[in-house]
């Protein structure tokens, strides 16, 4: 019998703004775990996007973090230093005829969207209408030799033809669940201003660091599908998944940055002590 891995969680918050106590709360539920556990709590900087990163949201996110009263076990993985890394995994699956590069804009998949009989949609809105999968291999070359920006995006048919059917993951508290990725359609895995996404990074960098268990928030559960896709694909190891339903204001919105939601250096500032953060982010001692 195969001994279980070690418990391994983690927290990747994005340094795009200061943590609110809707981050409080995905935090503690992984750290929580982790030490129940006997396990290790890994904290990941998310941060391959450039022009919304800011490393002073970076240093806080550990200030903040540390104030909370959660440590992390070894060095934080910080991503836009690991490019190569992700570029390695992108070469993998282009080299096994998996990707494809995409020259259209946001115009043209608009245009094509606007003339088709009907529009699939996914979970991030209408699909990719295929455009790039079509084009001939000479066409490809000669528009990558002319060097025209383009993204990369994963053959879907192809991919699920490689994968093989049957693809499930294991939610805690329902069991396995089945995955449906084709509903994400061509996905995007390298944007033309940014090398490599989310959906490539996070899957990569759970791998890397044998995460066994990530907690997350129940916004990202529909994303765990293609997240198992690109496990499957690559020959990574399957981690377990426990999505937590959001923390929600007094009108019921989900506390978010764009909405200006109370950060925990604010709530610092009027003297709340991190015992009562952590209640207020729904994990009382």
């Amino acid at each position: 019998m195969t001994a279980p891995r070690p418990l391994v969680t983690r927290f990747a918050p994005s340094p795009t703004g200061f943590l609110h106590l809707g981050h409080a709360h995905s935090a503690l539920a992984g750290w929580r775990r982790a030490r129940a556990g006997q396990g290790r709590f890994l904290l990941r900087l998310e941060d391959i996007d450039s022009t919304r990163c800011r490393p002073e949201f970076a240093e806080a996110i550990q200030e903040d973090l540390a104030w909370l009263g959660l440590e992390w076990d070894g060095p934080v993985r910080v991503q836009s230093r690991h490019m190569a890394d992700y570029a390695e995994t992108l070469a993998a699956l282009s080299d096994r005829g998996l990707l494809f590069p995409c020259f259209c804009t946001r115009r043209d998949i608009a245009r094509e969207i606007a003339g088709s009989a009907s529009a699939p949609h996914g979970p991030d809105g209408p699909l990719y209408p295929g455009i790039c999968r079509r084009l001939s291999q000479a066409e490809r070359e000669a528009r990558l030799a002319r060097g025209e920006p383009h993204a990369l995006r994963l053959d879907m048919p192809r991919a699920l033809e490689r994968a093989g059917p049957g693809l499930s993951f294991a939610e805690a508290g329902r069991g396995r669940l089945a995955c449906t990725a084709a509903r994400f359609g061509d996905v995007v895995l390298a944007r033309k201003d940014v090398p490599a996404s989310y959906h490539l990074c996070v899957t990569h960098d759970d791998a890397r660091d044998g995460v066994t268990l990530v907690t997350r928030g129940e916004d990202l559960l529909p994303a765990t599908d293609l997240h198992r896709l690109l496990q499957a694909l690559m020959g990574w190891p399957e981690p377990a998944y426990a999505h937590h339903p959001l923390l929600t204001d007094a009108e019921g919105r989900r506390l978010a940055k764009r909405d200006r939601a109370q950060t925990l250096r604010e709530l610092r500032a009027r003297g709340v002590s991190p015992a009562e953060a952590r209640a207020l982010a729904g994990w009382p001692d």
